[in-house]
């Protein structure tokens, strides 16, 4: 079990990539449009995955929110609904301030999605990580719906599973596999030291190439 709060000081996006490239796993980052909400923060958190589809209508007696509201229903501590849009998008907008009062309330710790979000000023006051494809007004209400939830999804060109680590901050959000996360976080620490290192020596004016023979990061 991993103690998402403490990582999230200490772990980075770039370092993370860096990482999961050394792995082979070449296709981890998001899209550059999927920024943060508010740059001084930071989501580490188990994905919990939407997929949402296109509409122009709603049927008469029909919920449209009904999948969305299940899943919001269900999160558990430490989950971050990753919501996946087919973005870049103009219409679709599946993310607002009663939904990031929902999560707050199930133990949520943050959202992803390649969609619109809205209400900005008040989830900046809630202090809740939303990182986002656009920002937009609109309503999803007859145009766009959730068709499954906890499925395989692409949000961002990443593809995404229930179970996978989601980090996100200023730099833009990676997904880390579910089962290589132990071994990518390791080395992650591993190799932050190293960079640690590498900065003490290039402040102290040893030249770069050195510092990279001696310590293999930049």
């Amino acid at each position: 079990m991993f103690d998402f709060k403490q990582l999230s000081t200490e772990l980075y996006s770039a370092v993370l990539s860096d990482v999961m490239d050394e792995f082979g796993l070449m296709k981890q980052a998001m899209r550059p449009f999927v920024r943060p909400v508010d740059h001084s923060l930071v989501v580490m958190g188990r994905a919990r995955t939407g997929l949402f589809v296109d509409t122009y209508a709603v049927r008469e007696g029909e919920n449209p929110y009904k999948i969305e509201i299940e899943l919001l229903d269900d999160l558990k501590p430490g989950d971050v609904p990753v919501l996946a849009c087919n973005g870049p998008t103009e219409r679709i907008a599946p993310w607002g301030e009663l939904l990031t009062t929902a999560s707050l309330a199930r133990g949520g710790v943050g959202c992803v999605t390649d969609g619109l979000v809205r209400d900005l000023r008040h989830i900046k006051r809630l202090g809740f990580p939303v990182f986002h494809g656009g920002v937009g007004p609109l309503d999803s209400r007859g145009r766009a719906r959730m068709i499954e939830r906890d499925t395989a999804v692409e949000c961002g060109g990443v593809a995404v599973r229930t179970g996978d680590i989601v980090f996100g901050d200023i730099d833009g959000v990676v997904i880390i596999p579910q089962d290589l996360a132990a071994k990518v976080i390791e080395r992650a620490k591993q190799k932050i030291t190293s960079e640690n290192h590498t900065r003490d020596e290039l402040k102290q004016g040893r030249l770069l190439a050195e510092v990279y023979e001696k310590y293999g990061v930049l």
